[in-house]
């Protein structure tokens, strides 16, 4: 690293992996490579493939690199809250072990973050390795008692505006986000009562209710090839992915909801579940 990089950088780069050895070599070269990243903090849940290996050795090449491992899997916020506070660097930047970024990715979306000179989370645009975008890119809030009413309304992409360069939103993914300590610590990092998927939408929204700016940027584009730990435990992924719904549904909407629409909701999204096994079971077949 240079001493004009090294006075530039401003970055903690947060990963977290379990059985992520397919993606992480290449994903943890690329963060290295990357402009302002002054720190690399990998958060290991368990993994007993591959990945503690190739991490071991970035860290042994890159004094950057700090290891953490979890003898046990205790959830994507959990690691996501440690990797955090392990480094000092004034901003964050999470980014899933299948997440591939280029040399001015993240330095790019610092220079979006110093043009709204606001607090702000920051996602980009997700490519899969077929070249179709990542409709998580860019979310709305769940309304789950529309839901209810309207199938379409579980439908929570929102179209892309290709005018913005940063098209502010309600909610972006957990697979790429960056923001500032400061904000982090306000909002005391991620709910770690999540254990898989959901606690990205539930950090965007605290975010906005601290006051700041949750945007995608548009012209920003990162290589996703997604879900590579995931394949090999449906069950545990779809079971986590159903109770955080629940969980964020109770946090946000229940308040205000009948006990009527409590239990409609309940039983809307735990019917999904073994529907979501069999679509997976397909897939899997096919």
């Amino acid at each position: 690293m240079t001493a004009a990089h090294s006075a530039t950088s401003d970055i903690v780069a947060v990963v977290v992996t379990h059985r992520s050895g397919s993606t992480i070599d290449a994903c943890l070269t690329r963060l290295r490579a990357a402009d302002r990243v002054a720190q690399v903090r990998v958060v290991d849940n368990a993994s007993d493939d591959t990945t503690l290996a190739i991490v071991q050795r970035h860290a042994s090449l890159d004094p950057r690199v700090h290891f953490i491992g979890n003898p046990d899997n205790p959830g994507f916020a959990v690691a996501c809250n440690q990797g955090a506070r392990d480094g000092d660097a004034p901003w964050i930047a999470f980014v899933n072990p299948d997440c591939l970024v280029d040399v001015e990715t993240l330095a790019r979306l610092r220079s979006h973050a110093d043009a709204l000179a606001a607090p702000c989370l920051l996602g980009t645009e997700l490519v899969g390795e077929d070249g179709a975008r990542d409709p998580a890119a860019r979310r709305r809030d769940p309304d789950f008692v529309a839901m209810l009413r309207d199938p379409q309304a579980r439908v929570l992409a929102v179209p892309r505006d290709a005018t913005q360069p940063l098209q502010r939103l309600q909610a972006v993914s957990g697979a790429l986000m960056l923001l500032p300590r400061t904000l982090f610590d306000r909002i005391d990092g991620f709910d770690t009562g999540y254990r898989l998927h959901a606690e990205d939408l539930d950090l965007c929204r605290r975010a906005r209710e601290a006051g700041a700016v949750v945007a995608v940027a548009n012209d920003i584009a990162v290589l996703h090839v997604r879900g590579v730990s995931s394949r090999s435990r449906p069950v545990f992924v779809e079971w986590h992915k159903h109770r955080g719904l629940w969980r964020y549904f109770r946090r946000f909407e229940a308040a205000h909801r009948s006990w009527p629409q409590r239990i409609a909701v309940w039983a809307m999204i735990w019917a999904r579940f073994p529907v979501a096994l069999l679509r997976r079971a397909a897939q899997a077949a096919g």
